[in-house]
């Protein structure tokens, strides 16, 4: 492991840059920093929803099993050329999506974000993962991004979908279905 942090400030990003794990500097608001920042605000999304009381023990196994990967994710992005994420890990992704879904009704209706608290905040993880994901894929438009990070977004976005579904129908809840039908004024 690298040095420890034993000072949080540095003034060194005053000037509006920041350091990546190459040790180069660029633009707070550069691509790649939105892309790893974006990944982190997702590993935020999924701690809040681990703290939430509904949260099932295999479903919190996992989504702390993403959370490392996830941090792993932001590595790879903060260090140009650097590769932690693989098709190992997008596979076992996949591996999950199929067992949670097979218990699942097919979808007839689209799925409003909703269900009780764990399903909600699961939904907003969601949402967050498939922002960070646009944004490897504008990163990707101008540097190099391994296809495994944005392979991965995908599916955990996916995956998230799958188990705000799950947690839904677990707590009592139930999913919402959006009503597509008008009314007019």
């Amino acid at each position: 492991m690298g040095n420890r942090l034993s000072k949080i400030y540095t003034r060194t990003g005053d000037d509006g840059t920041t350091g990546l794990g190459d040790g180069s500097r660029v633009a707070k608001d550069s691509l790649r920093v939105n892309a790893y920042g974006t990944v982190d605000e997702a590993n935020s999304c999924i701690g809040l929803m681990l703290a939430s009381d509904e949260m099932l023990d295999d479903i919190r196994d996992l989504l702390l099993h993403v959370q490392h990967q996830l941090f792993d994710l932001g590595g790879e992005l903060c260090i140009p050329g650097h590769a932690a994420i693989f098709d190992a890990d997008i596979e076992a992704l996949e591996t999950h999506l199929d067992h949670y879904n097979d218990d699942l009704p097919a979808l007839k209706e689209f799925i409003l974000p909703g269900g009780g608290e764990a399903a909600a905040r699961c939904h907003l993880a969601r949402t967050v993962v498939r922002r960070a994901e646009r944004e490897t894929v504008s990163l990707s438009r101008q540097e190099s991004v391994r296809p495994q990070a944005m392979h991965y977004l995908n599916r955990l976005s996916d995956l998230l979908f799958v188990l705000a579904r799950v947690l839904a129908r677990s707590n009592g809840y139930g999913e919402v279905v959006w009503d597509h039908v008008r009314r007019k004024a």
